[in-house]
């Protein structure tokens, strides 16, 4: 899962051991931290039973050329996301669902 963060948000692993990953710029604060969960149960977006347990917004000029570059990544769109403008939501490789903004999404 670091490996997908780290290139969908064009982080560097400023910490790493086998149960952390810390991903930032080494000349700022960490900006997302992601720990190894022994008993992992993947998030469900639309159901209390499996809850998302983190949630990423990422801003990008263009939804269809992201889409493009987060699906080679991995990630995969999620069902009644399909927004032509604002946000799209996707789910990482292992589950977590995670959104693609534009500038007017944010409006």
């Amino acid at each position: 899962m670091a490996d997908f963060y780290e290139q969908l948000m064009g982080l560097d692993r400023v910490e790493a051991s086998e149960e952390w990953v810390t991903l930032g710029d080494a000349a700022l604060p960490p900006r997302i931290a992601l720990q190894r969960v022994a008993e992992f149960v993947a998030p469900d977006w639309q159901s209390p039973n499996a809850p998302q347990q983190m949630h990423v917004d990422v801003l990008v000029e263009n939804l269809d050329v992201a889409q493009v570059a987060v699906l080679s990544l991995g990630a995969r769109l999620l069902d009644g996301s399909d927004k032509p403008i604002g946000y799209r939501v996707y789910a990482d490789p292992v589950g977590h669902p995670f959104c693609l903004v534009t500038p007017e999404g944010l409006a």
